[in-house]
């Protein structure tokens, strides 16, 4: 008997422990779903304007917003402005991955003097918040004359992405040292093992590298907006933050629209972000 009532409270226990975990769940999920859906329902919005709103939602519905991001290019070209920001991306992806995988390979399989000090100075530089080099940076700029230029903002995210070798180096620390030695004695060199052997093994952390290179320009701000004064330049972070708040509804559209490319990259390769994160992750 005494053991049936114990067995009835643990059960209860179990019982009201669920319901406390699918509550919390719950409330995190409605905490970043609502957001979300709001945006989306905001950019049907058939008035365009914020000030129209009953509450948090449109009074009338339409697909105008999306029209308009599209056709009406006048003073607000968005077009243009998902051009430069695929241009940007894309080639700070293609250099910025470039780089980064070469420092972690150079920092993970080869050794020479300083390189522990090297591996700490680069730690600590990336520590810091970007924001701080910011009057520097357009100071730079100016003496090269990349002010309104492109790769003025290419060069500043591939010279930058680097620092974060820190992952890649500690997945190519995973991977045997022997192989290379192997290599070594059936006559390869260092490129060639890296060409045949390290990059085909590394292949995840080359998905990995590659996103993470492209979503930063992708979806940056701050460095666009100080680098870009003309309009026909700007990227689609820079041109959206420029609408008025008649114009809402058009942000709302221009902000789901830019989120769908990155959302459908992150799905086809999601499988490659958590292998390549997660080995990694093994050694530093």
């Amino acid at each position: 008997m005494i053991s049936k009532h114990i067995s009835h409270r643990f059960n209860l226990k179990k019982v009201i422990d669920a319901i406390c975990v699918y509550i919390i769940i719950l409330a995190i999920t409605f905490i970043f779903v609502f957001p979300i859906t709001w945006l989306i329902l905001a950019s049907f919005s058939k008035s365009g304007s914020i000030y129209s709103f009953d509450g948090f939602f449109p009074t009338a519905y339409g697909i105008e917003s999306f029209k308009n991001l599209f056709t009406d290019t006048g003073i607000y070209n968005y077009p243009r402005w998902f051009l430069n920001t695929l241009f940007i991306a894309s080639m700070s992806c293609l250099i910025g991955t470039f780089l980064t995988i070469l420092t972690a390979y150079t920092m993970s399989r080869l050794r020479f003097k300083s390189r522990k000090t090297l591996m700490k100075v680069t730690l600590i530089l990336g520590m810091f918040p970007s924001f701080m080099s910011m009057i520097a940076i357009y100071i730079l700029m100016t003496q090269f004359n990349l002010i309104n230029n492109l790769w003025g903002l290419i060069l500043i995210y591939s010279a930058s992405a680097p620092l974060g070798y820190m992952v890649q180096k500690g997945f190519f620390d995973t991977i045997p040292y022997e192989m290379d030695e192997a290599a070594m004695m059936h006559g390869a060199n260092k490129f060639q093992i890296f060409l045949h052997i390290t990059l085909p093994i590394a292949k995840p952390m080359i998905v990995y590298t590659a996103l993470t290179s492209f979503t930063w320009p992708w979806s940056d701000y701050i460095l666009p907006k100080l680098l870009l004064n003309q309009k026909d330049l700007y990227t689609v972070a820079v041109g959206l933050m420029s609408l008025g708040d008649d114009q809402f509804s058009r942000f709302a559209a221009g902000s789901i629209f830019i989120a769908v490319p990155i959302v459908i990259l992150y799905f086809l390769l999601s499988k490659y972000m958590v292998s390549g994160l997660a080995a990694g992750s093994v050694k530093g």
